[in-house]
């Protein structure tokens, strides 16, 4: 058995799609992401089956970001908290893609989206932005009301909708930088862990050089 996951040897550019209308003027959708805006993580290349849809696309207003679980059987669980332990992803983004460097800097970004964990019940969904860990620079923190989130319950899974302004992304200029350096985890307590690319053996949530690189596509 190798010890290193094949997927880790592609370094993988990934286009994201252009979406003038993000987010939608729709009240019950936040986001219509066609099937051209999913990532694929190639994951039958290390035998493994995916429960996450994950599509993104962008515009000059910032980044959308759309996940549909599939597959579940019980309620999603979590607690804003703990972030990294609840149901939902966590998605990094480093505006200016400097994968050269092992420590984030001011322009890397952890940002967490719970499907639920929020409110008096703790049953609303919830958006966390969190520091990396080892980084040389912290990125500015995002209020909780900063980035706009929705989250569908459905009778398998959810769908999580959630759009991410400029201005909680520092260094965000597309018409400059069309490469991003990106990483997502979705995590659910009842079907596990499914990442971008890679393992969990790798430090991929503090380590920018792990990272992979969103195509700002027109």
């Amino acid at each position: 058995m190798s010890l290193i996951p094949p997927r880790f040897l592609l370094r993988v550019a990934h286009p994201c799609a252009y979406l003038k209308a993000m987010p939608t003027r729709n009240d019950a959708r936040l986001l219509e992401l066609s099937v051209d805006c999913a990532i694929d993580n190639f994951a039958g290349i290390d035998n493994e089956m995916n429960f996450a849809d994950v599509r993104l696309a962008w515009n000059e207003l910032g980044l959308g970001l759309q996940v549909e679980v599939r597959g579940k059987q019980q309620l999603p669980v979590g607690s804003i908290e703990r972030p990294r332990g609840s149901d939902g992803v966590t998605l990094w983004v480093d505006t200016r893609d400097a994968r050269a460097n092992h420590r984030a800097s001011r322009t890397c970004h952890q940002f967490h989206f719970l499907a639920t964990g929020a409110g008096d019940e703790h049953d609303e969904p919830a958006f966390v932005q969190t520091r990396i860990n080892r980084a040389l620079e912290d990125a500015p923190l995002a209020g909780a009301g900063a980035v706009l989130l929705k989250v569908h319950t459905k009778k398998s899974g959810y769908l999580l909708e959630a759009f991410l302004p400029a201005g909680v992304l520092n260094g965000y200029d597309p018409d400059e930088h069309r490469r991003l350096g990106f990483f997502y985890a979705v995590r659910d307590d009842e079907l596990g862990e499914q990442l971008l690319s890679m393992s969990s053996e790798f430090p991929f949530w503090e380590d920018p050089s792990l990272w992979s690189v969103l195509e700002l596509g027109r």
